[in-house]
């Protein structure tokens, strides 16, 4: 019997290097005569810049030079925007020192060039800068009236303004025709909710760093990144350097959610500042810098209005966005809302539906992808409007999900978005979640608490979600103006003993590439699994690509691949052919082996390598060689689905909340590592959590982060979180040859709607339909005091759900604590 590398869960061959301190990340590397940098950042969120004095910083002992924005202000170009969603939209220059004016707190304004890291430090407190402060615009329902200008001289904090209207792109009906219906209708409904996604933070484990050696031929940059190869091709373009003079190597990279698909400031400085002096340049930052300078992510205000039928039947959905672009718009900061644009409808047949998403300038760090870029912040409003609308028809969450699905014999299914979902069964992944989670008997339990005045009160909440991810094809993307395609590059390279090298143009940063492609290729090409090598993340070798984001990966680099691996065999047939004297058309090609079909004459793949490489006899007209590339462009996206529940406990007298148990279900179509599936939801789940109950990036009222620590923004340990259940159904993609989907942002997705929906059903009996994210014990137990109040007394009561209470509530109990402690919360 055959043993086959796909779906066995082999341990990730990474994990030896990283485990026993073998790995390389950027701030290992020291090079001679290396210098560091320390960046003079504005404690202002807005500010025109008066006066830089360098004086006493110069003269500091160590420092070597130091950089204003008036001293690159010719060569440092702007940092790129890749994604402009609409010919109008409006950016402000984005230089990466800033020249004269600063538009957010941590706003680079000065460099320090020194000998060391801690001399660097000690003289970028002795750069003067003087400020003009100038009024601050930090709310986005106060960005969109235009009353205080983030940038003044763009006239308006708006960037741009983007619709999606399914009458008139001819995929469903007049959205607003079904409203204005439902709103005069006996039997129909019109729910109208708002909803808010507080700002986040990356917070990966490895703070950015970056090393430059401008000493080569080329111009050579180590740098903790996602995306070396758009990184390189970004810096050429912004700096004006040929893009054949510039390497970039990722090495080993802790972490990114996202937050290292970027083209930073620090990265062009270090750049400016190595090619300045002629001589290496080091800069890493600080934890403080990185949670207030490196992009958040999220920040919306989404109002939505749902029409049904009275039998809980959709019929419209409208979505009316505001997306906090904070200062600036980097690599695809403008584009993430759009992302989201596609997944409101989610999984559900609504026949009519409307997007319009405004893109506003603040005063704040700017937003860029963060782990589910748009697609998480859609998921969370529809899954909580879906709760409110059962709510309102008095219907069992599930059998209004139920009721509005995509039925599994309905696949291929085509959106109102105009999306094709090439396959699913949201049954199969409902039942089995239901059936771990122990639904109906959790129901009971709850039906009992209720009804015995239980102080704790248990809340179920419920997620059903979709993706679009393998940000592909290259066709769409141009369609929605997008600055790149969707392809991605792989090598395969048969070596003369018959071990392989993958070359891939994915750059991973945890996702345990080297483990699920040595299995592809092991697979595909019959050899050992030990005996295949990946390389990535080096521009210089892995020569093309489009890098690692949007759960893109395997649906999109590991067919690469795939492609590339066929093409060494059809390679390698050719040659086998001849030496086994026989027909192309008579062989066939197993388990590493070809043979003459119908016999045991054959030669295996590694014999054929050898001889290629003596290239002593080959078949007139052949090259002596097997490697092969390969550019694969996706025919559509991948969408993975699932089911996730949360058991809730609320404790209604203190606020606190407790996750007592969670169940998800995932089909993200074939697994080729159970293991590293596993690793993936597991922490896609902690974010996703962690959003709901635990994180926000919180600003006073001039513009100054003040969570800006890991005191005070909260990331759960796994002390906080429980234990998952989790499992899977396999409906294979249509779509490529192994039947993949993606997986590595789907818990992110999910989560946070099925854990807010939770707590919120806990007490929605209380009068309570809606609390502000973070749901902390204080959030919490001021929703519970102002539903008690308004059914007491004729004055409106407040509800936690808009952002000025939220203020309040941050400003009287400290910065976002969920509890006495960050364990408090569990």
């Amino acid at each position: 019997m055959t043993v086959t590398e796909i779906g066995s869960p082999r341990r990730r061959k990474e994990d030896q290097r990283l485990i026993t301190g073998r790995s390389r990340y950027t701030d290992n590397i020291v090079m001679q005569g290396m210098l560091h940098l320390a960046m003079v950042r504005s404690p202002f969120a807005h500010a025109r810049i008066t006066q830089v004095d360098t004086t006493a910083a110069s003269g500091a002992p160590g420092v070597v030079g130091v950089l204003t924005g008036a001293d690159v202000a010719d060569i440092q170009g702007s940092l790129p925007n890749a994604w402009p969603i609409t010919p109008e939209q409006v950016a402000p220059p984005h230089p990466a020192i800033a020249v004269d004016r600063v538009a957010f707190a941590g706003e680079v304004v000065a460099v320090v060039i020194a000998r060391s890291k801690k001399e660097a430090q000690d003289a970028a407190d002795l750069v003067d800068v003087d400020y003009d402060e100038l009024p601050v615009v930090l709310d986005l329902e106060e960005a969109e009236k235009d009353g205080v200008l983030a940038h003044p001289d763009l006239g308006t904090n708006r960037s741009a303004f983007w619709v999606f209207d399914s009458d008139e792109a001819g995929t469903g009906g007049d959205v607003e025709e079904a409203l204005s219906r439902a709103a005069g209708a006996d039997d129909e409904i019109l729910i109208e909710r708002t909803y808010y996604q507080q700002r986040l933070i990356p917070a990966f484990m490895e703070p950015r760093s970056t090393v430059v050696d401008p000493t080569g031929e080329q111009v050579t940059m180590w740098t903790s990144t996602q995306v070396p190869h758009i990184l390189r091709l970004m810096l050429a373009l912004t700096l004006g350097i040929p893009e054949s003079k510039v390497r970039v190597i990722a090495p080993d990279v802790g972490g990114g959610f996202g937050g290292k698909l970027q083209v930073t400031p620090e990265e062009v400085i270090t750049m400016l500042a190595a090619r300045r002096t002629g001589k290496p340049c080091k800069y890493t930052e600080t934890r403080s810098e990185s949670l207030m300078a490196a992009h958040h992510g999220r920040a919306q205000v989404q109002r939505l209005s749902l029409s049904a039928t009275r039998d809980g039947t959709v019929t419209g959905l409208k979505v009316q966005l505001l997306a906090d672009m904070g200062a600036y718009l980097g690599l695809v900061t403008s584009g993430v809302p759009i992302l989201g644009a596609f997944m409101f409808p989610a999984i559900y047949k609504f026949p009519s539906y409307r997007f319009e998403c405004t893109n506003l300038f603040t005063n704040k760090a700017w937003t860029d992808a963060y782990r589910g870029a748009g697609r998480p912040e859609a998921t969370f409003a529809i899954e909580r409007l879906m709760d409110d609308l059962a709510a309102e028809l008095d219907m069992d969450p599930i059998a209004l999900r139920r009721k509005n699905w995509i039925a599994h014999e309905e696949f291929p299914f085509t959106t109102v978005c105009g999306l094709e979902y090439d396959s699913g069964n949201y049954e199969a992944a409902t039942e089995k979640a239901l059936a771990l989670f122990g639904y109906d008997e959790l129901r009971a339990e709850q039906k009992r608490r209720r009804d015995e005045g239980d102080p704790v009160q248990l809340g179920i909440g419920v997620s059903t979600f979709t993706e679009m991810c393998g940000l592909a094809p290259s066709r769409v993307l141009g369609s929605l103006d997008y600055g790149a395609g969707g392809w991605e590059y792989a090598q395969v390279r048969v070596l003369p003993t018959g071990n392989v090298e993958v070359v891939t143009g994915v750059s991973p940063h945890g996702q345990g590439h080297e483990t699920a492609w040595s299995q592809i290729v092991a697979d595909r090409l019959g050899v050992a699994f030990e005996n295949v090598e990946v390389l990535h993340g080096d521009t210089a070798i892995a020569q093309k690509g489009l890098d690692t984001y949007g759960s893109r990966s395997l649906a999109v680099g590991g067919m690469a691949v795939v492609a590339a691996a066929d093409k060494v065999i059809a390679k390698a047939k050719v040659i086998a052919a001849h030496m086994l004297e026989a027909a192309e058309d008579d062989l066939e090609f197993a388990e590493g082996r070809f043979t003459v079909r119908g016999t045991d004459q054959g030669v295996a793949l590694g014999d054929v390598a050898l001889a290629t490489f003596a290239a002593h006899d080959l078949p007139d007209g052949v090259e002596p060689s097997l490697d092969s590339d390969a550019t694969f462009d996706p025919e559509n996206f991948s969408f993975p689905h699932g089911t996730h529940l949360a058991a809730m406990e609320v404790d209604t007298e203190t606020g606190q909340v407790s996750l007592r148990s969670y169940v998800c279900v995932d089909d993200i179509g074939n697994v080729i590592n159970p293991l590293i599936v596993e690793g993936q939801v597991h922490g896609g789940l902690a974010q996703g959590i962690a959003q709901a109950l635990y994180e926000e990036a919180v600003h006073d009222e001039s513009g100054t982060l003040v969570s800006g620590s890991f005191v005070d923004y909260l990331v759960p340990s796994a002390a906080d979180l429980p234990s998952f259940v989790t499992d899977r159904t396999e409906t294979a993609s249509t779509t490529n040859v192994l039947g993949v989907k993606g997986v590595g942002e789907a818990g992110t997705i999910a989560s946070t709607p099925a854990i807010v929906n939770g707590v919120i059903d806990a007490v929605r009996h209380l009068g309570v339909d809606d609390i502000l994210m973070p749901c902390s014990p204080s959030r919490v137990w001021a929703a519970l005091q102002g539903a008690e109040k308004g059914r007491g007394a004729d004055a409106a009561a407040p509800t936690v759900n808009s952002p000025e209470v939220a203020e309040r509530d941050i400003a009287s109990t400290g910065a976002v604590q969920t509890g006495t402690d960050q364990g408090d919360a569990q």
